[in-house]
């Protein structure tokens, strides 16, 4: 088949058309990029932890520093109150409560009126005081006169010596029964059969245990007061038998509040339980504080201990530790392009936005400065 001079020009006109297309939309493309260089492709291998990118200057890497630090153990506790500086308030006379003049939580000064109890134990000692008087008085007058019967020889000696037993008897009974008076509370020159209660130390009232109008039994009833000096108060930590080594009674541990985690204060261990839990083994640890005003009963605390021997531990940049599955990972360059997945233990934060790393990898270890970004684009 002969073709014609016609049809091959044409010919020859579309292919050098569709080439000149080709090669302009290859253009538009370079100049749309800008000379960016391509994006990382990544390119997974069989380990999970490993992954390769064609690029990875685009992921600057850092060098582990080396941080000398004291190995510290971190516990929990809770302020509670000394329990040497809690005094009782009770009342030792039964009967029906008539006033209360303190509540929970109030702050009392030592000698202050707390309640009032209207008692017929004090009406019972104030009738049994004055009877003793009155035998007193009828003793001394039988024996002023047996003295003056025995003087005469009106009476014989036994009789004088019956006068002197039975006076010097009614005496003590005064005495006792006055006694017994001021341990009920009750003021011997005003027999009224209310007896007021007072504070016997100053403090914060930490427990009551009674109301207005209620009826207390005296030592079988519960105290109606605590009262409790929070100028030194205590703090119990929960310790695991695997960390007991690392406290020791007499050393100072660093404490540190919720409500102001600007501030940290120091308290002595004076106490370590000798019995284990047995549930979930562990040790109560007391800790000895004094209150500078910020500490409340029931408050959660976090105590610090520190090691007597220094540790030598890696830092890296904060942002080349990356939180993923409440665990610490960083990413460690291999050879051909490639980056392991290293798990770490995170520390305290250091200066200059610098993490300490207690485990995982050691001082002039290289790792990827921004886990996040490289993380970001191995999910990509």
């Amino acid at each position: 088949m002969k073709l014609s001079i016609g049809t091959i020009a044409a010919t020859l006109a579309a292919a050098l058309l569709l080439a000149g297309c080709g090669a302009s939309s290859k253009a538009d493309t370079r100049s749309a990029g800008g000379g960016a260089p391509p994006p990382a492709e990544v390119i997974h291998e069989g380990n999970a932890g490993i992954a390769r990118v064609d690029h990875p200057e685009q992921f600057p890497l850092a060098t582990a520093g080396k941080y000398d630090a004291s190995p510290a153990l971190n516990v929990t506790g809770v302020v509670s109150a000394d329990v040497s500086r809690n005094v009782p308030v009770i009342s030792l006379a039964s009967g029906r409560i008539m006033e209360i003049h303190a509540r929970l939580g109030d702050t009392v000064a030592k000698g202050q009126l707390l309640l009032k109890v209207q008692s017929p134990d004090i009406s019972q000692a104030f009738s049994d005081h004055r009877q003793a008087q009155a035998d007193e008085v009828l003793a001394k007058s039988q024996l002023e006169r047996a003295k003056v019967l025995y003087d005469k020889g009106a009476i014989a000696q036994k009789d004088l010596e019956v006068a002197q037993d039975t006076e010097a008897k009614a005496v003590v009974t005064v005495e006792t029964t006055l006694n017994r008076l001021k341990i009920l509370g009750a003021d011997p020159n005003n027999p009224t059969p209310v007896v007021e209660i007072h504070a016997p130390a100053s403090g914060v009232i930490t427990d009551q245990q009674v109301t207005a109008a209620a009826g207390t039994q005296g030592l079988a009833s519960p105290n109606a007061f605590t009262i409790s000096d929070l100028s030194q108060v205590w703090i119990i930590c929960d310790v695991y038998e695997n960390d007991l080594a690392n406290v020791h009674v007499g050393e100072y541990a660093e404490v540190r509040l919720n409500a102001y985690p600007g501030r940290v204060l120091r308290a002595r261990v004076s106490n370590i339980s000798p019995i284990m839990d047995p549930n979930i083994r562990t040790a109560k640890v007391r800790l000895e504080i004094a209150n500078p005003g910020i500490l409340r009963l029931g408050m959660f605390v976090t105590a610090t201990f520190h090691g007597q021997r220094t540790e030598t531990h890696a830092m890296v940049p904060s942002t080349a530790v990356l939180h993923l599955h409440d665990r610490d990972w960083v990413y460690e360059p291999l050879e051909g392009n490639q980056f392991q997945r290293l798990e770490v233990t995170a520390g305290a934060m250091l200066p200059g936005n610098m993490q300490e790393i207690v485990s995982g990898i050691a001082p002039g270890q290289r790792v990827v400065q921004n886990a996040l970004v490289f993380q970001n684009t191995v999910e990509q």
